[in-house]
């Protein structure tokens, strides 16, 4: 049987889909709980959120955050280090605690019989971690090492240096996670201690818990285990600065590289504003999926790159859109250029046949962002991070079919903004300047990564 590829197989029916149910309440100390259960199987996931972030970092000790939470489970409650990952391997956990930009994450997978003393091992971290000069020293030191190692890496060098242009160094989102070398040396023990009581508190915490319990046995256990961590302070939420940028290349050299990481993009709305499910369309048409216009242009038709891809990235008091590719030095100018093209296309519109088509990629996919326990907590998490509303799953598929034609060419019109990209190219100057046109990609500025930070 012959496959015609011309044209995109017919859409299916529409799938029924039912959400998760949440159940919310507050233990009397003020931690927040967001509960769903989930029967298929004894399995119980929990995402312990914490408020702060690397955007709460002093401006001289930026990297702060991220050495905490990398501190919290060397040791707690009655367990050293390797006692307490012992204790979560006897129960076959998986336990991780990682840092973004707005929040300190702890997460616990386990079966359901396992629970209670997985709840109990996730409480000692939270609030008895040991913080000790010793497992504090080496883990600094995985951190200076690793910014050391990353220095080689033409893309993690691309995507740092894009949020740090983007934001402008005055930003609270301008800084990696992980800190900056000059800053992230000069962090002390007594620093991380004091992060650690200001931002571990009940009222600046979530519990986001997704599984096979009893809700009454859940809630009990929770308040025995939790209710007595009283700990408070003043969390002091800092404005984030954001500033326009104009149209501008920023050119970091990296001698004899022979690819060229590209990175382009301008500030945009927040996750929680009302363009959302506009823009959403509009990536996945410009270069949100294989499909995508991007995709065709540089990929399969000009053959600069495997692949190329566009996004709407959202922090908590923050959005961005961004493209990201790399390509052969010598067609730095021409990918560029061919970016540029399909960016000022996109806002002049998209076509029916690219709505429609956006419109059933996005319902039918949806209801896969809720069959494993991971993907719901992290689904709930998404709404609790960025406020959204309490009935965002069960009107997602609806409000996504609701978009019409005008709707989604009238906000590609406001939210693309040409005028305002930032281009950040690694790769070495030598291949790539004498390719760039001022008066066509605008002010073109050479540096070296050391001089960024």
């Amino acid at each position: 049987m012959r496959i015609n590829r011309s044209k995109r197989p017919a859409s299916a029916s529409q799938i029924d889909f039912i959400p998760p149910k949440i159940k919310k309440f507050d233990l009397t100390n003020g931690l927040k709980i967001f509960f769903s259960n989930k029967t298929d199987l004894p399995i119980v996931r929990i995402n312990f959120l914490l408020n702060g972030g690397s955007k709460s970092d002093p401006e001289t000790q930026k990297g702060l955050c991220n050495l905490l939470a990398m501190c919290l489970d060397e040791g707690a409650g009655q367990y050293n280090s390797l006692q307490l990952a012992d204790e979560f391997e006897i129960l076959g956990a998986q336990f991780a605690i990682s840092c973004t930009d707005d929040l300190i994450i702890l997460s616990l997978q386990v079966l359901t019989e396992n629970f209670l003393p997985a709840l109990k091992l996730l409480s000692d971290v939270v609030t008895q971690p040991h913080l000790k000069d010793d497992d504090f020293n080496r883990e600094k030191n995985k951190v200076l090492v690793r910014m050391n190692q990353s220095k080689a890496e033409p893309d993690y060098i691309a995507d740092i240096a894009f949020v740090y242009f983007l934001f402008g160094n005055d930003s609270e989102y301008a800084f990696p996670v992980e800190g900056i070398e000059r800053t992230a040396q000069n962090i002390q023990l007594n620093s991380v201690k004091n992060s650690y009581s200001n931002l571990f508190t009940p009222l600046n915490s979530t519990l986001v818990t997704v599984g096979n319990l009893d809700e009454e046995f859940f809630s009990g256990q929770l308040d025995t285990v939790f209710g007595k961590w009283n700990h408070t302070s003043l969390i002091n939420n800092r404005e984030i600065n954001l500033n326009k940028t104009t149209r501008k290349i920023y050119l970091i050299n990296k001698p004899d590289s022979f690819q060229t990481e590209i990175r382009t993009g301008h500030l945009s709305s927040k996750r929680s504003e009302d363009d959302f499910f506009q823009k959403q369309i509009i990536n996945l048409i410009l270069g949100g999926q294989f499909s995508s216009r991007l995709n065709s242009n540089l990929r399969e038709k000009n053959g600069f790159t495997y692949g190329i891809h566009s996004q709407f990235n959202y922090l908590q008091e923050a959005g961005y859109f961004a493209v990201s590719t790399s390509v052969d030095a010598a067609n730095t100018s021409a990918a560029l250029r061919e970016i540029y093209s399909e960016i000022n296309k996109i806002k002049s519109g998209v076509t029916q046949e690219e709505l429609d088509f956006a419109k059933s990629s996005l319902t039918k996919k949806y209801p896969s962002n809720f069959e494993t326990f991971r993907q719901i907590a992290s689904a709930i998490s998404t709404k609790v991070i960025h406020n959204l509303p309490d009935n965002y799953f069960e009107t997602y598929i609806e409000k996504v079919i609701s978009l019409k034609l005008n709707d989604i060419n009238s906000i590609a019109y406001k939210s693309i903004c040409p005028d305002e990209i930032i281009s950040v190219l690694v790769g070495d100057s030598t291949k790539i300047l004498s390719q760039l046109d001022k008066n066509e990609f605008g002010e073109i500025e050479v540096l070296s990564f050391d001089e960024i930070f």
